[in-house]
């Protein structure tokens, strides 16, 4: 699947029944990302369910890991602190040329927006945060993170992503503190709709949503 207007590929890489690794699919991203760098390949979203499993960036503070889970925890290479991924979650992991550092902040802005757009089709007012990364929504607390973002750029290309939570256990979350914050929750677009919503129900929403977005990248 590609734009008319760019040249971007959306590479489907393994949704449910079939789950994908954590490693499978970092080393995926790091071929993709080095023929893409190399002008070998197009810009690419990868899109996938990963098996369950707890991903711990940079800034990733011993109080937020887990101490109970037997859920394996895997450092990575991103921005950010811990989160999780597994079943009922559609990761997306676009690796787009952005030309260097200074594109970090608005390519993290336009991947929160592409998701709002993604949500509102289904009646989810999704927002940004000023101060933190991902998609949120009222609770009946505090707001709740329905998409979490975390990247990397390197060589002028990004990795890493966004995870958007259609159908999944939120009960891993209580295992961490996610992404480090203490004073919100987590949520998913199932629980907010009332009813049963899949990764492979919102792929072409968000494969369409990205193509769409995708045009404000600086050439």
């Amino acid at each position: 699947m590609r734009s008319e207007e760019h040249d971007v590929e959306i590479l489907d890489a393994g949704l449910a029944p079939s789950l994908v690794p954590y490693t499978e699919g970092w080393e995926l991203q790091r071929r993709i990302h080095s023929e893409v760098v190399a002008g070998d390949r197009d810009d690419t979203l990868i899109l996938l369910e990963h098996e369950a499993v707890f991903t711990a960036g940079s800034r990733t503070e011993p109080a937020d890991r887990p101490t109970r889970s037997t859920t394996p925890v895997i450092e990575v290479d991103r921005g950010g602190r811990i989160t999780w991924h597994g079943p009922g979650q559609l990761v997306g992991y676009p690796i787009v040329r952005l030309g260097g550092q200074r594109e970090v902040v608005p390519h993290v802005r336009r991947l929160e927006r592409m998701l709002i757009d993604v949500l509102r089709p289904l009646g989810i007012s999704g927002y940004q945060v000023t101060g933190r990364t991902g998609v949120w929504v009222d609770g009946p607390l505090a707001p709740a993170k329905i998409a979490a973002i975390g990247v990397r750029v390197e060589k002028g290309a990004s990795m890493h992503g966004f995870a958007l939570n259609c159908s999944n256990s939120l009960a891993p979350f209580d295992e961490i503190v996610p992404c480090g914050i203490r004073d919100a929750g987590v949520t998913t677009i199932s629980r907010e709709i009332g009813g049963e919503t899949t990764p492979a129900a919102m792929r072409d929403a968000v494969a369409s949503a990205f193509l769409e977005i995708f045009e404000e990248v600086p050439a």
